[in-house]
């Protein structure tokens, strides 16, 4: 969901008319009426009544933009305490598989409004050096999959995802709507190594040949080469398709939980404005998801 597109409806729940709602954000009304479709269809409700002589809130409108206001005054008062040091041009940020996945949107934008002068750089991570690279200073902060083994470092969570099994495309499961552990646990798995905690999240299941994968990016292709079952978090089967699987749902186990890792006392201003933004990009997929659910 878009910042702008909320910051835009409500303008109009305010005015009531497209054209001084376009003018009080310098933009066409045309431009601005497709904003508010565009955030309409996302949400699969309508918010406004639309006839040629008046605009009115209808009823998922009226439930909806108050929390839509709760939500970009906390990104505002995020923001403000995410100002800082300008001497900080640069945040280096460590990236695990998807990261935030479909948050990462919301959470550049908030940060080019509050801190337009940071540049940011990636490095590609993997479970075997996801929190070593903030200990040694390589990255400034990290998104990573919380295993545990990180009591030297600040860790927070931001996000936990469904449970996917990671099928072969030609394996008599890949038609299933979702697994259990009575369909598939006793198939061969593979391994996710490079952290202990990986043994409690995957149950320990592996290959019996001892197929194993270092980063979540490898899992779809150990899959499709070796036939053995991979597991995931359900983003993956956006970030990571791949022709030779198929990802379904898995009813048993831990989620998948995605954190941000700094080192602890890092009182950088480029850190704090990193996880202010990651937060209210939190907000505003928490608002999407309950207009969706409540429309």
């Amino acid at each position: 969901m878009d910042v702008r597109s909320l910051r835009y409806a409500l303008t109009l729940a305010e005015e009531l008319h497209f054209g001084r709602a376009a003018r009080a954000h310098f933009i066409a009304a045309q431009a601005f009426g497709r904003r508010i479709q565009e955030l309409e269809r996302e949400l699969g409700t309508r918010l406004f009544d639309r006839t040629s002589r008046r605009v009115s809130l209808t009823e998922a409108g009226e439930r909806f933009l108050p929390r839509a206001r709760r939500v970009l005054a906390q990104l505002d008062a995020l923001m403000e305490a995410a100002e800082g040091d300008p001497a900080e041009p640069v945040l280096r940020i460590g990236v695990l598989g998807y990261g935030l996945a479909d948050r990462w949107p919301v959470t550049r934008s908030v940060l080019a409004r509050c801190r337009p002068d940071l540049e940011l750089t990636y490095v590609e991570l993997d479970w075997a050096n996801q929190y070593d690279a903030v200990r040694s200073g390589e990255v400034d902060v990290a998104i990573v999959h919380d295993v545990g083994g990180h009591d030297d470092l600040f860790v927070e969570t931001v996000m936990d995802t469904g449970r996917y099994a990671v099928v072969p495309a030609d394996s008599d499961l890949a038609d299933a709507d979702r697994l259990t552990g009575t369909d598939a646990w006793e198939r061969p798995w593979v391994a996710p190594v490079g952290q202990p905690g990986l043994a409690d999240w995957t149950g320990g299941r592996t290959a019996r040949n001892r197929v194993e994968v270092r980063s979540p990016t490898h899992i779809p292709i150990a899959v499709a080469t070796t036939g053995c079952l991979g597991l995931h978090g359900e983003p993956a089967a956006r970030f990571f398709p791949h022709p030779g699987v198929r990802y379904l749902p898995l009813e048993d186990g831990p989620r998948a939980t995605v954190a941000i890792a700094c080192r602890k006392r890092d009182r950088r201003g480029t850190v704090a404005a990193f996880r202010n933004a990651v937060h209210a990009s939190t907000a505003v997929d928490r608002l999407a998801r309950d207009g969706a659910v409540r429309r």
